[in-house]
């Protein structure tokens, strides 16, 4: 037997790699499967290259849990390991190259970042355990079987013993502090969590929990529609059918497979990120891919897989990463390119799909110019009516005869919420423009963004003014009214609305038009907005201040004939304070005590004599 001590200059390394690893102790279980998985398939290079020329028979890596010893065992028939080598890679390179990569990392962002690298896997080990032990026998004919035993101190013992089969056995004798792992269901779920789809059978408890061939691996050519949608039942087992799917398969300038799926996204957006899993040669490791996916697509979900990701830095070296850029900027590419070849193949079916697509596209052309280049193209706006689609060129044609201000500018007219905004959109229609809706939690941002990237473009939301001045200010309609009805009408509105923030107007609109518009002006209330929603910094000045409201006073609708008429002042005053209530009734901007003055003196009016 041969007895020693590890040659690290720390006195005991054990306790640094506990207490550095332990907010993530359960990826013990990961490292020492991905190692038999490498011990595994080095043996098949092996026989693929003629050096082994036995038979490889059950290559399965088993993982034992034995509750009454307090045991772990994970056990493989991979290339094993002669004294020499247990020697070379346990006690020298294994503990020399942990001792330096903890000295390293140690302090940096408490530690964490030193989770999930591969390489220096054993060590992970002695964070559940009091002792560990090796069995191994290597795939070299006539080589002894040998025995590795460490307490987690320094001292070690190497023996050779008798074993039949050729591959490692890590033997995890688990402490007090680390009993959750002999349970049962724990182990599964761990296994099933980071290794079920290693390329190498595991087994526990005589189940196999992985599928070696999962269909990122494979050709998209090998695949068939029913194969995409298992495989996401396999991810997803509880989630509605996908919309779509994008196949990633890129050997040059890096490494990357995998599979995004589209998923059906409800109105509410009540969704989870954190649903697409980085994985390494097949192995998981994170749910966390900010950075390598592009920000406006982590909602997607699927499986990502590239050995080119750096896995043992810090965040903003990920950010630097020069693979990892190439490969964020490739998924964006490969999306705009699968969005585009729906959009131009079956637009039906684009559109049918457009709710869920939409938030995509257009939180991708906020965020990514290149994106938005190639999205521009197939961004639709839907019409307030429904069931009639835009992109910015079929609407440029369609309106740009009515729709282009002095300025040159088109002039896109928006409802957010058509049914609310109802008499606005008709006055709208009435008049030959094209009113679309704007009416997802990311419109109002899109619009503010993208209005600045395209070129003599404007929004402007179907209310923001009565529809004879939407595309441009219209001073010369004039009234039927003569000079002494209209300065009558002036007094008594003015009598009746004396807020400070309400700017009345009196307008010679057209007969049926409503006797009084409210419009709120596009950029005061969109600031407003901007600020309700969290728009920080000085957009909070906004939130405090009361709305802007313009209050136009059709003086040819005919109600005013018969009100000038009236006798009596009081009842005049009545009439057109309820004409204003109205009209801010209908924009929801009459509440509280002046909402409850209007109910009751519409009571009173129904009542009145004439």
């Amino acid at each position: 037997m041969q007895k020693g001590a590890i040659r690290v200059q720390t006195e005991n390394i054990f306790p640094i790699i506990k207490k550095f690893l332990y907010s993530d102790h359960e990826i013990f279980i990961r490292e020492l499967v991905s190692n038999a998985v490498d011990a595994t398939q080095k043996l098949k290079t092996l026989v693929s290259v003629g050096e082994f020329k036995g038979e490889l028979g059950d290559i399965a890596i088993d993982v034992r849990l034995d509750k009454e010893k307090k045991t772990i065992t994970i056990a493989d028939h991979g290339v094993g390991m002669t004294a020499e080598e247990v020697d070379k890679y346990i006690n020298q390179v294994a503990f020399s190259g942990a001792e330096e990569f903890l000295k390293k990392y140690k302090g940096q962002e408490n530690g964490t970042n030193i989770i999930g690298h591969f390489g220096l896997g054993f060590y992970s080990s002695f964070m559940v355990s009091s002792k560990v032990e090796i069995f191994s026998k290597s795939w070299k004919e006539d080589a002894a079987a040998v025995r590795w035993e460490c307490d987690g101190s320094p001292e070690y013992e190497l023996e050779e013993v008798s074993k039949e089969d050729r591959g490692t056995e890590i033997v995890m004798h688990i402490n007090e502090e680390s009993e959750e792992f002999l349970d049962e269901g724990r182990i599964r779920s761990i296994l099933e969590k980071f290794c079920k789809f290693l390329p190498v059978p595991v087994t526990f408890e005589g189940n196999q929990i992985n599928n070696t061939n999962p269909a990122w691996t494979k050709k998209p050519s090998e695949l068939t529609t029913e194969d995409y949608q298992n495989f996401y039942k396999e991810l997803y087992p509880f989630a509605e059918a996908p919309l779509f799917w994008i196949h990633l398969n890129v050997d040059y300038p890096f490494s990357l497979t995998g599979i995004l799926y589209f998923p059906k996204i409800n109105k509410s957006y009540e969704m989870q990120k954190d649903k697409i899993n980085l994985y390494s040669n097949q192995v998981y490791v994170t749910d966390e891919v900010k950075d390598i996916v592009p920000e406006f697509l982590m909602l997607l979900h699927g499986v990502i897989d590239s050995p080119d990701i750096p896995l043992n830095v810090s965040r903003s070296y990920l950010q630097g990463d020069p693979n990892v850029k190439k490969i964020n900027a490739h998924i964006t590419k490969k999306v705009a390119d699968k969005l585009d070849e729906i959009f131009r193949n079956d637009r039906k079916a684009f559109e049918e799909k457009w709710d869920s697509i939409g938030l995509f596209v257009k939180y991708g052309m906020m965020t990514d110019d290149k994106f938005m280049e190639k999205a521009n193209k197939f961004l639709l706006m839907e019409d307030v009516d429904g069931g009639k689609f835009y992109t910015q060129e079929e609407y440029r044609v369609e309106a740009a005869a009515l729709q282009t201000n002095k300025e040159e500018k088109l002039v896109i007219l928006y409802a957010t919420n058509p049914v609310q905004q109802d008499s606005y959109v008709q006055a709208a229609k009435n008049k030959g423009y094209k009113v679309v809706k704007m009416e997802t939690l990311v419109d109002a941002a899109f619009i503010n963004n993208i209005e600045i990237k395209w070129d003599k473009v404007s929004f402007t939301r179907v209310d923001a003014d009565i529809a004879d001045n939407l595309i441009d200010k219209d001073e010369n309609a004039t009234t039927v009214l003569s000079q002494e009805q209209e300065g009558t009408l002036k007094e008594l509105f003015g009598a009746q609305v004396n807020q400070p923030n309400i700017k009345v107007e009196m307008k010679g609109l057209s007969a049926d038009a409503q006797p009084v518009i409210v419009t709120r002006p596009e950029l005061m209330r969109r600031m407003k907005d901007m600020a309700a929603m969290g728009g920080g910094g000085g957009m909070n000045w906004y939130a405090g201040l009361p709305d802007e409201i313009n209050m136009t006073v059709n003086a040819n609708h005919p109600v005013y004939v018969q009100i000038l008429k009236e006798n009596d002042n009081t009842l005049q005053q009545k009439q057109i304070k309820n004409l204003a209530d109205l009209a801010l009734l209908s924009q929801n901007l009459l509440t509280g005590a002046d909402l409850t003055a209007f109910v009751n003196r519409s009571v009173e009016l129904m009542g009145e004599k004439k």
